[in-house]
């Protein structure tokens, strides 16, 4: 299969096919999720809360993000990569947001950077643009943005939480303002199917969710660890998973402990 690029997720977004991808920070799993056929894998800031244990996805720093980067790079062959600027260098101004994106992007090896709340940073996703670093522009609710919104965030909010009309109007505005930045793709973080359907026919470039999307957007992206159900919340959860990792691991060790406690040959 041909190497996936940026102009052809904008190609599937004209012709109505969906693009598929996942949110991955290691080497085996970023393998996998390519040889399953998904589109691009999105290195992002919830590493910390989920693999190392962060109280929040704000803790994550930049040479963090970079181990990251770097190692689903080298598992990357046909996928694209997209990379999360962490907290931060884009809160601090332009000149730090754009040295960061250049070690994303010269160090970490990403075809493109996630920038959170872009919304509220237009004049970064256009430098970042005119230095042709390509911006995959999240916006919606997130933790950075919530507080705009009036809404507290958290990873449980509803799918329909900026469904009214007003949050739509709203949203389709800083949609189309993304898109004239620069932006070549959006993320479109807790849309719901009124805003998620406004922005998709609002824009040219394709519009991606995650938590609260849908059918509804051009293309979705899901946490590994949720798709293989691999944590400890997911052990009971009724999250849809496609396997249950978390289970079958503690089975797995549970079998391990009973074989050693016995006495019995390990093989290898």
């Amino acid at each position: 299969m041909d190497a996936v690029t940026i102009p052809m997720l904008q190609q599937m977004k004209r012709e109505g096919k969906k693009s598929a991808g996942v949110v991955a920070w290691d080497y085996p799993t970023t393998r996998f999720a390519e040889m399953a056929g998904v589109d691009f894998v999105s290195i992002g800031d919830s590493v910390g809360a989920n693999l190392w244990g962060h109280a929040n996805p704000l803790e994550v720093t930049l040479d963090e993000i970079l181990v990251c980067c770097k190692a689903v790079r080298r598992a990357a062959k046909r996928i694209l990569v997209s990379c999360d600027m962490p907290y931060g260098p884009l809160q601090e101004g332009i000149g730090s947001a754009m040295k960061a994106a250049v070690r994303i992007i010269k160090e970490g090896g990403a075809d493109m950077i996630k920038l959170d709340a872009a919304a509220d940073f237009p004049d970064a996703v256009r430098a970042l643009t005119k230095a042709g670093i390509p911006v995959f522009a999240q916006f919606g609710l997130t933790p950075q943005t919530a507080m705009r919104f009036g809404i507290p965030y958290s990873s449980q909010n509803s799918a329909g939480a900026l469904a009214g009309a007003e949050a739509a109007a709203r949203l389709v505005e800083e949609a189309k303002m993304l898109e004239a930045a620069g932006a070549v793709a959006l993320d479109f973080t807790n849309s719901g199917p009124i805003a998620g359907k406004a922005v998709v026919e609002a824009v040219k470039i394709p519009v991606i969710g995650g938590f609260g999307g849908g059918p509804w957007l051009d293309g979705r992206v899901r946490l590994a660890q949720t798709v293989l159900g691999y944590g400890e919340k997911w052990i009971d959860s009724k999250t849809d998973t496609y396997f249950n990792t978390a289970r079958g691991t503690i089975d797995a060790f549970g079998a391990l402990v009973a074989d050693i406690r016995a006495g019995k040959q390990i093989k290898g």
